[in-house]
């Protein structure tokens, strides 16, 4: 007789082997790796589906779209990163940082889709219902028509669904969600895969969308396999230091809408509120021009945002100046200051300490800050200043060249909307600037 095959696999990652392990060679937890039932390689042949009604295949042009259209959650700032609002049926992950905001915010989502809708149920898997009552108190999220359970096994949330048969169903979290049909650890990927086809194929077959909390792990990645991104529609981080009230949404992943807008938030002492205009966020108060200041406009998704840059040079005799930066990319800091060194003649910076910072906590990271880093720094080491009615952005090369940033258009009329009279760019160079004396912008 033949004798049968037998391989092992781990239940965490489904990592396999022909032999039994006590660790997982593939995510190295231990105790997980189990017999499994062996692939012959052999397919078994398959019936043909009668395929009729409403399930025969159908031109495109033919194809209803009312039942796909969004509908507004009532927070604006959210509906702008999710395309227009929530479409039925959809399953949206909503990623963040423990402490970031994510339960607050999904609460106040689910209070105002029951005050325009219909009836809202919140699944808390991590806190007691009375938990989230204490929280929607005080943040003003109670509403007859929003229904809290405190659930962490699969079958009794989608139980809890067919109970209460809600319009929209919220998860917080997929990874504390246990499954009787996989084993494991909690938020092991397996039951995460297993938590989230289940929900989903609730939302597609009933129609209810689904908003899912996603823990993250340290490098900012969601947690779980990475199938879970592949399987739901919709994928939403939302970011933010804790040392500051701004909060940010971005969509990475949008089958519904664009994924290059964002929503800016600010967190408060009665919850979160929406900042529909940043705009006076990132700049300092001050009246009087001070020099080591340059104000750029960034592009944070498609919205431009007026960002103040600030910079400090100080002479120092170590051998190795410090380059200490923060909002802003260090390597980027470290060409410009070379680039000013060699093509600027400022060679007062290879003896001097540099500091370069943004206001308000935001971090701005694309090469269209160049141009106003360099000139913080510039004004910072001669010591003149820049108007502050001056605004610049623009890339600068190795060679000293001012390259033209994207989105130009809207970072002009941004600029003008605030009150900016002076811009400086690869494209208006003979605009008459107030540049400081002594400081050498880089050559055009």
């Amino acid at each position: 007789m033949p004798k049968t095959a037998t391989n092992f696999a781990c239940t965490e990652c489904g990592w396999s082997t022909s032999k039994w392990a006590g660790r997982c060679a593939e995510c190295g937890e231990w105790n997980t790796v189990i017999e499994a039932a062996a692939p012959t390689g052999i397919l078994r042949a398959l019936n043909p589906v009668a395929i009729g009604g409403d399930r025969r295949a159908r031109p495109i042009n033919e194809i209803e779209t009312d039942a796909a259209s969004h509908w507004p959650s009532g927070i604006v700032e959210f509906d702008r990163v999710l395309g227009g609002g929530i479409v039925p049926g959809a399953a949206i992950l909503l990623s963040g940082e423990p402490g970031v905001g994510k339960s607050t915010l999904l609460l106040e989502v689910a209070s105002k889709a029951a005050a325009a809708y219909d009836r809202v149920l919140y699944v808390s898997a991590e806190e007691s219902a009375s938990q989230v009552r204490l929280r929607a108190e005080r943040t003003g999220a109670l509403h007859d028509n929003l229904y809290l359970a405190a659930e962490t096994e699969l079958g009794a949330i989608v139980g809890q669904i067919d109970a209460v048969k809600p319009g929209l169903v919220i998860v917080d979290s997929v990874q504390t969600v246990s499954s009787e049909n996989v084993g494991g650890l909690a938020g092991g990927p397996a039951r995460v895969r297993e938590v989230a086809v289940t929900l989903i194929r609730v939302a597609k077959e009933r129609n209810v969308p689904v908003l899912l909390v996603g823990h993250v792990t340290k490098d900012g990645n969601v947690a779980g396999p990475r199938l879970l991104e592949h399987l739901v529609d919709v994928v939403c981080q939302f970011e933010g230091d804790r040392q500051t009230p701004l909060r940010f949404v971005r969509a990475l992943k949008n089958r519904f809408g664009p994924t290059d807008e964002v929503g800016c938030f600010e967190m408060t002492a009665d919850g979160i509120a929406e900042v529909p205009d940043p705009s006076g966020l990132f700049l300092s108060r001050s009246v009087i021009p001070v020099s080591g200041t340059c104000v750029t406009i960034a592009m944070e998704g498609r919205r431009p945002l007026p960002v103040e840059v600030q910079a400090l040079v100080v002479p120092t005799e170590a051998s190795n100046p410090r380059r200490i930066t923060s909002g802003v990319d260090p390597a980027r800091v470290a060409m410009l200051i070379a680039v000013l060194d060699r093509r600027g003649g400022l060679e007062a910076l290879r003896k001097s300490d540099v500091y370069v910072s943004t206001v308000g906590g935001v971090r701005v990271t694309e090469p269209a800050a160049d141009l106003a880093i360099a000139l913080a720094i510039a004004s910072a080491t001669t010591g003149g200043t820049v108007a502050n009615e001056t605004a610049a952005f623009g890339e600068i090369s190795l060679a000293g060249d001012i390259r033209p940033a994207p989105a130009g258009k809207q970072r002009t009329s941004e600029a003008g909307r605030l009150g900016f009279t002076t811009l400086i760019d690869a494209d208006a160079l003979h605009v008459s600037v107030a540049i400081p004396k002594g400081v050498k912008a880089p050559a055009a």
